[in-house]
């Protein structure tokens, strides 16, 4: 019986330009591959349909439980950029139990926007949060690539077939 297989994934670890801060934080959000879209509307047309225009801005943060040097020096300035790497585990079900784990691994080229000096309050842990807006995104998936974007070089692509090709290629790219 082939049946479902349920995927999970329930932890992560992260990496800051190759340095591991394991148990430092408490969360990553890495924020959203969003298209830009503007309606349009023709004569004779029924209704309004939206076309996409580009990719919006990436952005995200990392909520730290406590403040940490090796950290905030890469966190503090706007003029660096940070190499962002989080390694997940993927826990694969099927009706048997536990089958597989895979790795997802998500690269990105990360400017830290924010630097928080910090809110405290008595017998309450101190967290720190650090937005952070992207330049590059390379997710893989037991090592199959699900999307890389790298807004500089205008490169999209897409489980590894290039959405921009054409594009680079009409813009003497």
């Amino acid at each position: 019986m082939a049946g479902l297989t349920a995927h999970r994934i329930t932890n992560a670890a992260l990496y800051l330009d190759g340095n591991s801060f394991f148990g430092r934080c408490e969360e990553v959000d890495l924020g959203s591959v969003k298209t830009v879209t503007s309606d349009f509307q023709g004569l004779g047309m029924v209704g309004l349909i939206e076309l996409p225009d580009g990719i919006d801005k990436l952005e995200g943060k990392i909520v730290w439980n406590s403040l940490y040097y090796d950290a905030a020096k890469r966190l503090a300035t706007p003029f660096k950029t940070v190499q962002l790497q989080l390694r997940s585990n993927v826990q694969v079900f099927n009706n048997t139990g536990l089958v597989d784990e895979l790795p997802l691994v998500s690269l990105l080229t990360v400017t830290f926007k924010e630097y928080q000096l910090g809110s405290f309050k008595p017998r309450d842990p101190s967290k720190f949060e650090s937005p952070f807006s992207a330049t590059y995104v390379r997710q893989v998936l037991d090592g199959q690539e699900i999307v890389l974007l790298d807004y500089l070089a205008n490169i999209f692509k897409v489980g590894g077939e290039d959405q921009l090709a054409k594009y680079r290629k009409n813009i003497g790219q």
